[in-house]
């Protein structure tokens, strides 16, 4: 079993579940922009930064047994929740993984609309620019969500509480 695959593992254990690909992608982005080493490259994508290395561990480990993926049809699309299984949790008492506590930032983001940590993921992204670039760069890229002034102050806001709560 590779490291990586074990990590993430260990943020599901960690999650209780998680409901949807699009969360599931922005929380493991955000985590890894908060200093926690998940190593999936990530590129900007139309709902902000995406991960096909993730993408494809996430299926493996499903295939293997240690993540159970359910599928939901709702209204007009699907949803899909993702948890560890036993077979994961006994995997993961024989294997020792080294990463921060993430629970209490993971329930935080679980707490948050998919909209929302696609706008942190999106800033978080650009964040090599100044803070007016970002915003801005937000409003070119995301336009067609008309993310508010205040949405955008609360992402910021949020992204510090993050980064705060690792230390």
């Amino acid at each position: 079993m590779l490291e990586n695959h074990a990590k993430l593992m260990h943020f599901f254990a960690s999650s209780d579940e998680i409901v949807g690909r699009k969360k599931l992608q922005k929380i493991i982005y955000i985590l890894k922009k908060c200093e926690v080493p998940f190593e999936e490259r990530y590129q900007f994508h139309f709902y902000g930064p995406y991960s096909e290395e993730l993408t494809l561990r996430i299926e493996e480990l499903c295939n293997l047994g240690f993540i159970n993926e359910t599928k939901e049809e709702k209204k007009n699309y699907y949803q899909y929740r993702y948890q560890l299984t036993d077979a994961g949790n006994e995997f993961l008492k024989h294997y020792q993984v080294e990463l921060p506590a993430m629970g209490e930032r993971i329930t935080k983001m679980k707490e948050k609309s998919s909209r929302f940590l696609e706008l942190v993921s999106t800033m978080l992204y650009f964040e090599h620019l100044s803070r007016e670039e970002v915003e801005e760069k937000v409003r070119t890229v995301k336009s067609k969500q008309n993310y508010t002034v205040d949405e955008i102050n609360e992402a910021w806001g949020f992204i510090e509480e993050m980064r705060r709560t690792l230390h």
